[in-house]
């Protein structure tokens, strides 16, 4: 026969479960157990002094339950803590409220990157479809760009003045990837001098969340062409769209638009290198 407190024994360790035991009931990282007990989320209902084992009781099951319901929904530790240091129907309501705003905003993020995601996907097949040092006409929409107004030598190095940019106008330097633009006034070009920009800007989009000062490249008619190479390049390009205008009786009515389409940001083959140039232009 055995002993009462043997018997009594029995039956407690039935009310406990090892940490193992717990992981595999609840479909839980026993990892995910340890990190719960060290933020003080679920702390186990007992600790062998001597060996450090873990053991939890069916009483708390319901509490295990309520944060992997939580957990589940994306609730923060700290929230969830924050619920059960005042378990009520309100403060689950409020919290609830909380991470449906939260998740809303995160939706609104998501749904900007996957817009930009799909542009950038389409701009980058664009530029890998051109049709190199084809003149074309076509007609451009308004676009808002920030920009930076100076003098810039065809021999500078651009990452400085985009640094420049990207400070005076607040931007974000990721916006800078492949929207980088630089223009050549209308007096250079009627003079037929490329040597030097007389502004840089970045070609912006709804989703970069610029609040800066407006500014914008004007609707017009453009003769764009597309080559292989960089900005140093650009000099036989815009002589030949300056006298496709003058055979086809087109004037220049404002600064060119030059940007590179694939750049050393998207490759390290120098031969892949597109850079479009556009000129806007109007019947003489």
């Amino acid at each position: 026969m055995r002993s009462e407190p043997a018997e009594r024994k029995k039956a407690e360790r039935k009310e406990l479960f090892t940490i193992g035991e717990i992981g595999k009931l609840f479909h839980m990282n026993i990892r995910t157990l340890r990190y719960y007990d060290a933020a003080g989320l679920l702390k186990p209902e007992k600790t062998d002094p001597d060996t450090g084992y873990r053991y939890y009781s069916t009483k708390q099951f319901e509490r295990l339950n309520t944060i992997k319901y939580l957990r589940a929904l994306d609730m923060p530790i700290e929230r969830i803590i924050r619920f059960f240091e005042n378990k009520d129907t309100d403060t689950l309501m409020e919290l609830l409220k909380e991470q449906q705003e939260e998740i809303r905003l995160q939706r609104e993020r998501l749904d900007r990157i996957a817009r930009k995601l799909e542009r950038r996907i389409e701009q980058l097949n664009d530029a890998l479809d051109s049709k190199l040092e084809e003149i074309r006409a076509v007609h451009l929409p308004r676009r808002q760009i920030a920009f930076l107004r100076r003098e810039i030598s065809l021999e500078e190095d651009l990452e400085y003045p985009l640094r420049e940019l990207e400070r005076r106008n607040d931007l974000n330097a990721v916006m800078f990837l492949g929207k980088v633009g630089v223009s050549v006034s209308r007096e250079q070009l009627l003079r037929r001098q490329f040597d030097g920009f007389s502004e840089i800007f970045v070609v912006l989009e709804q989703e970069d969340g610029y609040e800066g000062a407006e500014e914008f490249l004007e609707e017009s008619d453009y003769l764009l062409i597309r080559y292989s190479g960089t900005h140093k390049d650009a000099g036989t390009y815009y002589e030949k769209l300056l006298n496709y205008m003058e055979e086809h009786h087109l004037e220049c009515c404002g600064d060119s638009v030059e940007i590179t389409l694939i750049d050393s940001g998207f490759t390290n083959d120098t031969g892949k290198y597109i850079t479009e140039l556009q000129i806007p232009v109007k019947k003489t």
